[in-house]
């Protein structure tokens, strides 16, 4: 099945058109036309990652979550413990994808965040935290901030702020012919989220925080919201006039924001950075979540 899933790309769009992979399903991938060509990609600037803010008594929300609006939403991308048959948790390797047991949703500094991951898991990862899964409406106003701005860090781009645009590594790593990717031995390689300078430790990129302390929103891992694609997507947030045309077709897909650690603005700007085209079980390198609750 997997074998089938590259070739359906292939031959709906072509090996440029899969570039876009992301902008459809199974038209999917994590490559993108404008990708950068293979090159050293840059690193953080920073060398530990951010302390999470102390909150006040008042907030409402549990010390790993920052109070935005009416919601608690995670200060960082989400990393798992596995909880084992004695009922301790046991931390779970990132690169590896999260099956054949109970696994539960951390915020936690300094941590690589969890790859390979559906939008399923993640809200049952969530769940089992005693969270949820963020909506869309409530991680877009999280991203922006109380100054309402387009990126978390201010209202325009500042490269380097945030772990985006770096080289794209699946081409480093499996050749740049997409007709020979895999979905599970290509887009699922473990050493994709393992390669030093791509997947960056949660917290790591300090300026990329919203004015509420929630960190690597953009960039770093899209990451999965609990919204599935309907019309009622359009009022939202903006959309790019290609994922909008896509709206009826691609009904019932899950959705993620964001972008990850090799996109830019492919898919719209900074907090407008929106997938809508993979089916809930859909899961690669590049995909990731964060969990909210009510406070």
């Amino acid at each position: 099945m997997a074998g089938n899933r590259a070739h359906a790309l292939i031959a709906a769009f072509g090996a440029v058109g899969v570039a876009l992979l992301f902008a459809l399903k199974p038209t999917s991938s994590p490559v993108y036309a404008d990708a950068k060509p293979a090159a050293p990609p840059t690193r953080a600037k920073t060398t530990a990652p951010a302390p999470a803010p102390k909150p006040t008594v008042s907030t409402g929300c549990p010390s790993e979550m920052a109070r935005v609006g009416a919601t608690c939403v995670d200060r960082y991308e989400a990393s798992l413990m596995r909880r084992s048959d004695d009922g301790s948790l046991v931390p779970h390797p990132n690169s590896a994808r999260p099956t054949g047991g109970v696994f539960v949703a951390v915020s936690k500094a300094g941590v690589k965040p969890q790859g390979y991951i559906s939008q399923l898991e993640a809200a049952n990862a969530c769940e089992n935290a005693g969270k949820r899964l963020c909506s869309l409406t409530e991680w877009y106003r999280a991203c922006r901030g109380d100054k309402n701005t387009l990126f978390p860090y201010g209202p325009k781009y500042v490269s380097g702020r945030c772990n985006v645009n770096k080289p794209h590594l699946l081409s480093i790593l499996h050749g740049s012919d997409p007709r020979a990717w895999k979905y599970d031995a290509g887009f699922n390689d473990p050493e994709l989220d393992q390669r030093d300078g791509f997947l960056a430790e949660t917290g790591a990129y300090q300026e990329c925080v919203s004015s509420g302390g929630v960190y690597d929103l953009v960039g770093n891992l899209h990451e999965w919201v609990a919204d599935r694609v309907d019309a009622s997507m359009r009022d939202k947030l903006p959309l790019t006039s290609g994922i909008r045309a896509k709206l009826i077709v691609n009904q019932g897909k899950g959705v993620f924001m964001g972008g990850f650690f090799s996109t830019l603005n492919q898919h719209g700007e900074g907090c407008e950075f929106v997938t809508m085209a993979h089916e809930p079980g859909y899961h690669d390198y590049s995909t990731g979540f964060r969990c909210c609750k009510d406070p």
